[in-house]
């Protein structure tokens, strides 16, 4: 099934609400940064949510992508999967997000790939998260605050 990006000389995003959207035209909205899947802390005592450069075991260096998307919410319980109905409780997507740009009513960025039309751009932008992380593995639960950044967004 091909996306339909074009409707009324604009792209469906412009023209349809998140709800309205196929399943092909939900998933092609992902950019490919990848952002999601770094591994977050939430300080208990002051609520602050803070982004590490630790990502998920399940985390594709190359394609920025999950090598078991199908399964990472059984496979990592605290991995959420994106709805039109979960996204105003989803609260810790970045800023870049395409899902979050859209639900608070903003547009798509130059370099987002529907945009662009090349999927490579996100990454040539310094958008995605690709040679930037480490994987959780390689670094003890308790030693992860030491691996906070501040270049999420």
């Amino acid at each position: 099934m091909s996306i339909d990006i074009q409707k009324n000389s604009q792209p469906f995003w412009k023209t349809k609400k998140l709800e309205e959207l196929s399943h092909e035209q939900w998933e092609s909205l992902c950019d490919r940064c990848a952002k999601c899947c770094l591994i977050k802390l939430e300080f208990e005592d002051t609520g602050e949510l803070c982004y590490t450069h630790l990502v998920c075991r399940y985390y594709d260096e190359h394609d920025c992508t999950c090598t078991c998307y199908g399964e990472r919410t059984v496979l990592v319980p605290t991995c959420v999967k994106l709805t039109p109905q979960n996204l105003e409780a989803v609260h810790y997507m970045p800023a870049t997000c395409a899902y979050r740009l859209l639900f608070e009513g903003k547009n798509l960025p130059w370099w987002h790939p529907l945009v662009s039309g090349n999927p490579e751009t996100v990454h040539g932008a310094g958008i995605s998260i690709r040679g930037k992380v480490l994987c959780e593995d390689r670094v003890k639960a308790e030693d992860w605050e030491e691996h906070i950044v501040d270049w999420v967004g």
